[in-house]
């Protein structure tokens, strides 16, 4: 049926993959197919929007069909964000569609009862949080010691120390003879040498260098003080008539603050942050894909897991605490080999953070100053003589202190 990497797959699976119109594997796809199927450990690096939930789906579910094993849990998918639980589970729900196999979502903000039943249907394949995993397995209702094979999606952040101890407490649960899949698009060198640690000379599968941007994302910077900024991005979203805007702001009180002054403005826009429940969050994500919403103001745990088709610009109306951030926010535009526009709003203040970004993705960011939005070039000289002053007073102090401190 298939005279490319598809044709690894199960017969069942190519039918269901003609049926979704699939032709062509991306090159995550091609490239890890064969390392999977043959039970390798793979650490893959591809950005966001280029099919990694398919690099191991697929694979996986080619070894439970070939298996035949069902009515226990053998694969368990671990993501940091309950929307890109939700999404991972969508898709393996599609692939799986005529396989027999079935699958479960486990995340928090979700009541956990129906969660139950659903395990109680002895299902093989388990996509979840950490903590909602961690709660099944207390409580006796998730058992994984016949588990083949484990996947960390967006894997440096499940490896960050806001996660690493929650992974190692899953691990003790499941057996250390299995198959370990790490995916993401940022590797940190910190998050690769733990890596390295955790996976058994694992294939290292790199479609695009590690850290970079897609090339199907314009990148554009508009210098701004920062008291002018939702100014200007109000002013953006009705000069170019924008219906669906994503905007990223770093925290949740920033977020609702933003959403609440665009209202002001006449926009439709809605908030999305780690303290509304699951149910508010799913609701503002669908009123936004449907168009009743017109901007979605969202922190980082937006970045990943939102999958928004043909999401034409992404805003940065704060730029991320860590660089590697930036990358999964603006990977929601430009997906699946389409175009998108990514524009950043930075003031001053933020000017180590750019540089951080631009480091990080090895590349200058091109920028445009907008009439009538320019920064104050006054207030900014100000800002660097305040700070060099502020300088100059500390090492004359500092000289004082030396000088005393010799005398005695």
């Amino acid at each position: 049926m298939f005279d490319n990497a598809f044709s690894q797959l199960h017969p069942t699976l190519q039918n269901t993959l003609l049926e979704l119109g699939y032709q062509t594997p991306t090159p995550i796809q091609a490239q890890a197919f064969a390392p999977v199927i043959a039970g390798q450990d793979v650490m893959g690096a591809a950005q966001t929007g280029t099919g990694k939930t398919a690099a191991f789906a697929l694979p996986l579910l080619h070894q439970l069909l070939e298996r035949g094993v069902k009515g226990t849990v053998r694969v368990l998918v671990v993501t940091p964000t309950r929307e890109l639980a939700q999404q991972v589970y969508d898709k393996i729900s599609e692939y799986s569609q005529h396989t027999g196999l079935k699958c479960v979502a486990l995340y928090g903000g979700a009541n956990i009862n129906p969660q139950k039943n659903q395990l109680a249907k002895k299902p093989e394949i388990v996509v979840g949080t950490p903590g909602r995993l961690l709660d099944h397995l207390h409580i006796g209702t998730l058992n994984l010691q016949s588990l083949n094979a484990l996947v960390l999606d967006e894997a440096d952040r499940m490896l960050d120390m806001g996660f690493i101890s929650d992974i190692k407490r899953l691990m003790k649960r499941m057996p250390s003879q299995r198959q370990t899949l790490f995916f993401s698009a940022t590797y940190p060198k910190q998050v690769t040498d733990l890596a390295y640690r955790l996976l058994n000379q694992p294939v290292k599968i790199e479609v695009a260098s590690s850290n970079s941007t897609a090339d199907t994302v314009n990148q554009l910077v508009h210098p701004v003080d920062k008291k002018r900024k939702r100014e200007l991005l109000s002013y953006l979203i009705g000069s170019r008539n924008l219906q669906q805007v994503l905007v990223f702001a770093k925290t949740r009180q920033s977020t609702e603050a933003l959403a609440q002054e665009l209202k002001l403005d006449g926009l439709k826009a809605e908030a999305i942050h780690g303290d509304k429940t699951q149910a508010a969050r799913q609701r503002a994500l669908d009123d936004f894909k449907s168009g009743q919403v017109r901007v979605l103001v969202a922190t980082d745990v937006a970045a990943r897991g939102l999958d928004i088709p043909s999401l034409d610009i992404v805003f940065n109306y704060e730029l991320p605490h860590q660089p590697e951030d930036y990358i999964h926010r603006i990977g929601r535009t430009g997906r699946a080999g389409k175009s998108g526009l990514a524009i950043s709003l930075v003031s001053r203040e933020e000017d180590g953070m750019l540089t951080a970004i631009e480091t990080l993705i090895d590349q200058r960011l091109a920028q445009e100053w907008l009439a009538g939005f320019e920064p104050d070039l006054e207030a900014d000289r100000a800002h660097h003589e305040k700070r060099g002053g502020r300088g100059a007073e500390k090492r004359r102090l500092k000289k004082q202190l030396l000088k005393k401190a010799h005398k005695k």
